[in-house]
């Protein structure tokens, strides 16, 4: 139910101003595909962005249904590598994988032209620094309302950037920087996903979460609401599950094994679901007229997504 929650990247050029959210931004708490909760009941959305990748999956919500089967026609092209007519799991896996990796290199790739200021195929600390914060640093955070987040923020992406940073010389070469935008990506970056999340829900700095900070973080009720069901659920999985000791909190050990879950391969337990649904004549493999007869399980349109926001914000990076 919890969303994706990425490193907050904000940019300020020269004479613009910029308005940064005061609430700093985690990472994701594991390695998932989508945003989006999987439950075929509710949509396809979280099958989209793991067969697409998220950006994609947002160009086909635009597409009428013909083009995007069209379009999905000739995808199921290029996953089949052997060209015996079949997409295998095998190559259904390595495409999945391989859309995964392309949404993190292309967000990489778009802030990496934004920070490397002098153009020498790295990104020093003092050039993220004074891309991010410049404006603003001149006058010691004066001109913004809530001067304390500004300077936290500033101390969370140094800590994370030196984390990054693994010969500490404070110039990012392309794989430290993905590192630092993507922390969720490395082991050795684990630590500060625990550290960051717990600053985040830790309200009274008390070192645990207990559960008012656990839901609190989630859900927020509006005057007179009744709490949803799934604000329930997550109630009874903090207290049997998130709760290993039953002490009414979670410390770090505990929140490392919610959030770092141990290395689940999401492509492939997507791959074996995509098969499942589509595979009409159980050879464990799919045939391009399987894909294109359950197409909208793979790919939406603007028909498939009615009634959903077709402009979505993109992903705050």
């Amino acid at each position: 139910m919890r969303p994706l929650l990425l490193l907050a990247t904000l940019t300020v050029l020269v004479g613009v101003t910029l308005t940064v959210p005061a609430k700093e931004k985690r990472v994701h708490q594991h390695r998932d595909l989508s945003d989006h909760a999987h439950d075929d009941s509710q949509g396809y959305q979280y099958d989209h962005e793991a067969f697409l990748g998220k950006e994609e999956a947002k160009t086909f919500d635009q597409l009428s249904p013909e083009e995007s089967k069209d379009r999905l026609g000739k995808i199921v092209e290029r996953i089949d590598t052997d060209k015996d007519g079949l997409v295998s799991h095998a190559e259904l896996h390595h495409w999945i994988k391989h859309r995964q990796r392309k949404y993190i290199e292309e967000n990489v790739d778009k802030h990496w032209k934004e920070y490397d200021q002098n153009k020498d195929g790295k990104i020093g600390w003092e050039e993220y620094k004074n891309t991010t914060y410049g404006y603003y640093m001149d006058e010691e955070f004066d001109d913004v309302d809530d001067k304390a987040s500004y300077k936290s923020m500033l101390k969370r992406d140094e800590r994370r950037f030196r984390l990054a940073d693994r010969n500490g010389d404070l110039i990012a070469t392309r794989e430290e920087f993905t590192a630092f935008l993507h922390p969720e990506e490395y082991d050795h970056m684990k630590d500060i996903i625990i550290q960051e999340t717990m600053e985040d829900i830790d309200k009274d700095g008390d070192g645990r979460i207990n559960l008012g900070e656990y839901i609190g973080d989630m859900y927020s009720p509006e005057a007179g609401e009744n709490e949803p069901d799934w604000v329930q659920t997550e109630r009874k999985h903090f207290s049997e599950f998130r709760d290993i000791n039953k002490d009414g909190y979670l410390d770090n050990t505990e929140v490392s094994q919610w959030i770092l879950p141990g290395e689940i391969d999401h492509a492939d337990n997507e791959a074996k679901h995509l098969i499942h649904e589509t595979d009409t004549d159980k050879d464990d493999k799919m045939s391009k007229k399987e894909i294109l007869a359950n197409w909208n399980m793979f790919v939406g349109s603007q028909a498939t997504n009615y009634g959903e926001d077709l402009t979505r914000k993109h992903d705050e990076l």
